[in-house]
């Protein structure tokens, strides 16, 4: 049986590496820096593969498809989103383009944004970064007030894996729950006595917004000035799903006219870039109502285990001529 090239654009846990590495007929090779490749440098280091493993930050066009050759069979993106790899050039060409869904990136990020909606209404960092700082002489009854969860509303849009399983830490904590989504369920909302809103009521009535959406052109900046304004001034809105889906501008305008409660984020409009615009007055990172994490939603072990092995999977499945569990071209 002839060799195959496997190219895993950049370090992922050695999970996925050492099933790919099983298979005596791979050839695996790794970038070894956990840095993206310019262009240039992905087609030359592309050359003659037959799988590129790539990673949500790699952006897979034509022109890599192209460089790599005719033989490339698959691409096996180590995320759940694809937004990164251009898929009519892959159907194009006929390669096989596969993502990484699993529960366990379910629960992460479900686990992850709820900590963010606990730390936004406990101010949990801003009395951290004040307790480290040597500010805390002794209880004060005004000391950083922050705002029950518990009978408050909290409006998901997007109700996939990952909006319900928030729904359901949201209902422990005594939360009400409304979603909007372009399909309603009614299962769902039996299960959790949810209510179905539409967008503009569930900005206007929640508490929490929290986003739960692909990367499309219909939901690119799908938070903005207009959708702010419905909101609550003290609402406080979460963005776990992509970064581009909130007008990061807008936000910081609402956030610094006091006209929103704070912005947790662990995606970024202009990633890897905190801030869009760095020349003008609106800073993120000035802000003490707002919290960012590193878009980290799914960094436990566990999950990023899992995530690897299905990546890996995908190719294996591809080469033994079968369709891969989560082909999506």
């Amino acid at each position: 049986m002839p060799i195959k090239k496997v190219f895993v654009t950049r370090p992922i846990p050695q999970a996925g590496i050492d099933l790919l590495k099983k298979k005596k007929e791979l050839q695996v090779t790794v970038q070894p820096k956990p840095i993206n490749l310019s262009k240039k440098e992905m087609k030359k280091r592309v050359k003659g593969t037959d799988a590129i493993l790539s990673l949500l930050t790699n952006n897979i066009d034509g022109e890599i498809m192209d460089a790599a050759g005719p033989q490339l069979k698959i691409i096996a993106n180590y995320a759940v989103g694809f937004d990164n790899i251009d898929l009519e050039a892959a159907k194009k060409r006929g390669i096989i383009v596969t993502n990484t869904p699993s529960p366990e990136i379910s629960e992460s990020v479900a686990e992850h944004t709820f900590a963010l909606i606990i730390a936004l209404a406990h101010r949990i960092v801003e009395a951290d970064k004040f307790t480290r700082a040597g500010n805390y002489h002794g209880w004060d009854p005004k000391l950083f007030l922050g705002h029950d969860l518990v009978g408050s509303n909290l409006g998901l849009v997007g109700l996939g894996r990952i909006g319900k399983l928030v729904a359901s830490h949201a209902l422990c904590f005594g939360m009400k729950v409304a979603y909007f989504d372009k399909m309603r369920d009614p299962q769902f909302e039996k299960d959790t006595n949810a209510r179905y809103l539409s967008f503009e009521k569930l900005l206007a009535q929640s508490d929490v917004v929290s986003l739960h959406v692909p990367l499309l052109p219909s939901t690119r900046h799908l938070i903005n000035t207009k959708a702010l304004r419905l909101m609550k001034k003290n609402a406080f809105l979460v963005n776990t799903a992509r970064g581009p889906v909130v007008d990061e501008t807008a936000v910081l305008k609402a956030l610094y006219a006091k006209k929103l409660g704070g912005f947790a984020l662990d995606v970024f409009e202009c990633e890897p870039a905190i801030d869009c615009d760095t020349t003008d007055q609106y800073e993120l990172a000035k802000l003490p109502n707002v919290i960012m994490t590193p878009h980290t939603a799914s960094a436990t072990v566990r999950t990023r285990d899992a995530m690897a092995i299905l990546a890996a999977q995908g190719i294996l499945d591809s080469f033994a001529g079968k369709k891969p569990a989560h082909a999506v071209v």
